[in-house]
């Protein structure tokens, strides 16, 4: 379920990095502050106003094995958010992992281009850190959560953080 957004006094802090340098880090066709400003515009959306999040880009190893340690699903996935409780002058704080090589087959997958589809998966961790959930099965496009999404994703990309 959704939880309350932060309404303290703050920034919107969103830092972006490749987290495996050195081990085939991932390289993503969007721009790291295209990513940060995509997050930014959802947290400015769900009327946070104090948050501080990252953003990491990892290879499918990489992602693997944090799938496997903290989900104990086996394989790399597309996006892992991790939401934690509201830090005292930080107001929402959370870490997103995205793997730019599971993002390029779901936007194959999909049909649509992979920037788009990055972008998409920004959003849709960063809904996942603000409490949002959707079910696992084949109903999550129908979900609440998933309709935010899309129309966030479009406010995203007409507000100038296009994947064009």
């Amino acid at each position: 379920m959704k939880q309350p957004p932060s309404r303290g006094a703050g920034a919107l802090r969103v830092g972006v990095t490749r987290g495996d340098a050195g081990r085939g880090a991932a390289r993503a066709p969007v721009a790291a502050v295209r990513l940060a400003d995509a997050v930014r515009e959802v947290l400015r959306a769900e009327r946070v106003a104090s948050a501080m999040i990252s953003v990491t880009l990892l290879s499918a190893r990489a992602m693997a094995q944090l799938n496997q340690r903290h989900l104990r699903h086996a394989g790399a996935t597309d996006v892992i958010s991790f939401g934690f409780a509201p830090v005292p002058g930080a107001g929402v704080v959370g870490d997103i992992y995205l793997c730019p090589d599971v993002v390029r087959a779901n936007a194959t997958a999909a049909r649509c281009g992979v920037r788009e589809e990055l972008l998409r998966l920004v959003v849709h961790g960063t809904l996942h850190v603000l409490g949002w959930d959707h079910p696992e099965d084949a109903s999550r496009t129908a979900s609440p959560m998933w309709r935010r999404q899309e129309r966030l994703l479009a406010r995203v990309r007409r507000r100038g953080v296009r994947a064009a």
